[in-house]
C-alpha cells in the first residue's frame, strides 16, 4: 500500500506527540515508585476511565472481533461480551475496596489478607507468572495483530514492524510511567474512536458494499447479522451464549476482565484520588467498552464478508504475506486497504495508537510486579527509589523484546484469547470469595494456579496433536477446566489451617472499616442488575438503530436510560 505525505504526517505528528508527553513528564514519574507506577494516587475518574477503555482497545481487536464474526457472526461477540457481568461486578463490589487498601499492585494482596511464607511465595511467584510470562503472552497476540497491519498497510516483514511499533512505545513507556501511559492513552483513544467510526463510514459507502441497508441485505451478510443465536439449535446456543453466561463470566480469570478486579484493572483503581473516582472510572470503562466501541468494529468485519467472501480471496489478495498469518482476523485490516489519503492516515494512527495504549500499559503493569512484588520484596528490600525505577525500565524493555519473539510463532488473534481463557478456568470465583470468605489462603489460590494451568497445557498439546488423544470440543474443554480447578481449591481451602483470627481482623479494619462486609448488599446488587441490563439494552440499541429496527432500538434505549437513573440514585450507598 502506498500512503499519501498527508497519511505520513498524521502517523510522524502521533509518534512526536507520544515522545513529548513522555519525555515532560518524566521528572515527574522518577521521582519514585507511587509516582512511575500510580502517578502519585491523584489521578480522575474520566482520564482513568478512558485508559482502561484504550488499553483494551488493543491492535488485535478489532481484528479480533471481525474474525469472530466471519465465523460465527455478530452473536459470536458473546465469548467477551459475557465479561460484562464481571466487569459490573468489579464496579459496585470491589472498585471501593481496592482503592481502600491502599496498596501499590493488586499483589501486595496477598500479603495484606495472608500471612507467613505461604503469602511471601504466592505474592513473588504470581509476580513472575503474571507478570512476565503471562502478560508476554498478552502482548504478544498484540504484537501479531501489528505484523498483520504492518504487512497490509506498509509492506513490511514481520521484524520491521515490529522494531518500528515497540520502539516508540517503549521510550515512552520507560520515560513517563503510568502518569505518561495515561495521558498518551486519551489522546489514542480520541483518534481510535474517530478513525474506527469513520472507516465504517466509508467502507459501507463503497460501490462493492452499497451503502449500510444494501449490505445487510447482502446474502452472505444476512446470515451473520443476528445478536443472538438460534435459540433452537443448541449446537450453537451452548457454546457461544450459555456457557459464557452461565459459567464463564465467574469463573474464568481474563486480562482487563477479573473477577473481582486486577491486574492494570486494580491498577489504575489504586491510581484514582479516592474511592468515588475509581468506582466512577470502572463504571465508564464497561460502558464504553461494551456498548460504544464494537459496532465500528462489527460493521467494517460483516462488510469484509463482500470484498473478501472466503480465506482463499484473501490469500490471493495477499500472496507475500506467510500463509500461517491468512486467517480469518486478517479481514479488518485488509479492508482498510480501501481508505482514502487522509483517512487512511487516521486509521493507521488509531491502529498504532491501539498498540502503543495496551503495549505501554502492560509493559507498565508488568515492570510494576517485577519491580515491587519480587525484586523489592525478595532481593533488595532497602533499593532506592531511583534504583527501584531503574529495574522497571530495564524490565520495560526486556519484556518488549521477547514479546516480540514470541509473536513470530503465534498465528490467529482468537487462538491466544481461547488459551488465556482456559488458562484462567476455574480460578475466577476465588478472587470473588477471597474477600468474604476466611477459608480461602494461600494455598487455595496456588492449588487453582497450578490446577487451571496444568489442565491448560494438556489440552492445549491434545489439540496440536494429528491425532488428539481425547476429542473433546473448545467449550466444554473450559467447563471441564472450571469444575476441576474450582473442586480443587475449595477441597484444599476446607483441609488447609485458615489464617490467623488477628491477621483476619486485621484485613477487615482496613477494608471494610470494621463494619459489616455487606452494607448496603441490597443496593448493590440491584446496581449491579441494572448495570448488566442497562449496558446490553445500549449495546442492542445501537445495533437495532443501525439495522433500521427502530421500535427495538427505542425500547432498548428507554430501559438504558431507566437503569442509569436507578443507578444514579443509588449512588451514594454504592460508595
Amino acid at each position: 500500500m502506498i500512503l499519501d505525505t498527508i497519511d505520513w504526517a498524521i502517523i510522524i505528528a502521533f509518534f512526536i506527540v507520544s515522545l513529548v508527553i513522555g519525555i515532560l513528564v518524566s521528572r515527574q514519574s522518577s521521582k519514585d515508585v507511587s509516582n512511575f507506577f500510580l502517578s502519585g494516587r491523584n489521578m480522575p475518574w474520566w482520564l482513568l476511565g478512558v485508559s482502561m477503555v484504550a488499553t483494551t482497545f488493543a491492535a488485535d481487536t478489532p481484528n479480533f472481533v471481525a474474525g469472530v464474526i466471519r465465523e460465527d457472526g455478530v452473536y459470536g461477540n458473546w465469548i467477551w461480551w459475557s465479561f460484562l457481568l464481571t466487569g459490573m461486578l468489579t464496579v459496585f463490589f470491589y472498585a471501593k475496596l481496592w482503592r481502600k487498601s491502599g496498596i501499590t499492585t493488586d499483589l501486595e494482596f496477598y500479603e495484606l489478607r495472608y500471612e507467613g511464607k505461604s503469602a511471601a511465595f504466592l505474592r513473588g511467584f504470581r509476580a513472575i507468572y503474571l507478570g512476565v510470562f503471562f502478560n508476554i503472552i498478552i502482548m504478544a497476540n498484540v504484537c501479531l495483530a501489528a505484523i498483520k497491519i504492518g504487512h497490509v498497510m506498509f509492506g513490511f516483514s514481520e521484524g520491521q514492524t515490529l522494531i518500528i511499533a515497540s520502539m516508540v512505545t517503549v521510550t515512552y513507556s520507560m520515560l513517563g510511567g503510568l502518569r505518561g501511559v495515561l495521558i498518551t492513552d486519551f489522546i489514542q483513544f480520541i483518534i481510535a474512536m474517530v478513525g474506527s467510526i469513520w472507516a465504517a463510514v466509508h467502507i459501507t459507502n463503497l460501490p462493492q458494499v452499497g451503502g449500510l441497508s444494501a449490505m445487510l441485505r447482502n446474502d452472505l451478510v444476512q446470515s451473520k447479522t443476528a445478536m443472538f443465536p438460534d435459540f433452537t439449535n443448541m449446537e450453537i446456543l451452548i457454546p457461544l451464549l450459555i456457557i459464557p453466561l452461565a459459567v464463564q463470566w465467574w469463573s474464568v480469570w481474563y486480562p482487563g476482565a477479573e473477577p473481582g478486579g486486577g491486574g492494570y484493572i486494580a491498577q489504575r483503581m489504586l491510581a484514582a484520588k479516592n474511592e468515588k473516582h475509581a468506582t466512577a472510572a470502572t463504571l465508564f470503562f464497561n460502558v464504553a467498552h461494551y456498548a460504544l466501541r464494537p459496532w465500528p468494529w462489527i460493521i467494517i468485519g460483516l462488510a469484509s464478508l463482500i470484498m473478501y467472501p472466503s480465506l482463499e480471496s484473501l490469500r490471493a489478495a495477499f500472496p507475500e504475506l506467510n500463509p500461517n498469518f491468512v486467517k480469518n482476523d486478517l479481514s479488518y485490516p485488509a479492508m482498510l486497504t480501501f481508505l482514502p489519503a487522509g483517512l487512511l492516515g487516521i486509521v493507521v494512527t488509531s491502529l498504532i495508537a491501539a498498540f502503543m495504549s495496551t503495549i505501554s500499559t502492560h509493559l507498565n503493569w508488568g515492570s510494576s510486579y517485577v519491580v515491587n512484588d519480587f525484586y523489592v520484596r525478595f532481593i533488595n528490600p532497602k533499593a532506592s527509589e531511583k534504583a527501584k525505577v531503574g529495574i522497571g525500565r530495564v524490565a520495560t524493555l526486556l519484556m518488549m523484546i521477547c514479546a516480540g519473539l514470541l509473536a513470530l510463532i503465534l498465528e490467529e488473534a482468537r487462538d491466544a484469547f481461547n488459551l488465556l481463557l482456559q488458562i484462567g478456568a476455574g480460578t475466577g470465583l476465588l478472587f470473588i470469595l477471597r474477600w468474604f470468605w476466611h477459608r480461602i489462603n494461600p494455598y487455595s489460590e496456588i492449588t487453582a494456579m497450578l490446577v487451571s494451568f496444568l489442565i491448560a497445557i494438556l489440552f492445549f498439546i491434545n489439540d496440536k496433536q494429528e491425532i488428539p488423544w481425547i476429542s473433546i470440543a473448545g467449550h466444554w474443554q473450559l467447563v471441564l477446566g472450571v469444575v476441576i480447578t474450582t473442586i480443587s481449591w475449595i477441597v484444599v481451602s476446607l483441609l488447609t489451617t485458615p489464617i490467623s483470627r488477628q491477621k483476619r481482623d486485621e484485613f477487615n479494619a482496613l477494608i471494610f472499616d470494621g463494619k459489616s462486609k455487606f452494607k448496603h448488599i441490597g443496593a448493590k446488587v440491584i446496581s449491579f442488575f441494572c448495570g448488566v441490563i442497562g449496558v446490553y439494552c445500549l449495546l442492542f440499541g445501537t445495533g437495532y438503530y443501525l439495522y433500521s429496527s427502530y421500535a427495538y432500538a427505542w425500547i432498548s434505549l428507554t430501559i438504558s436510560g431507566l437503569c442509569a437513573y436507578i443507578i444514579y440514585r443509588l449512588w451514594n450507598k454504592i460508595i
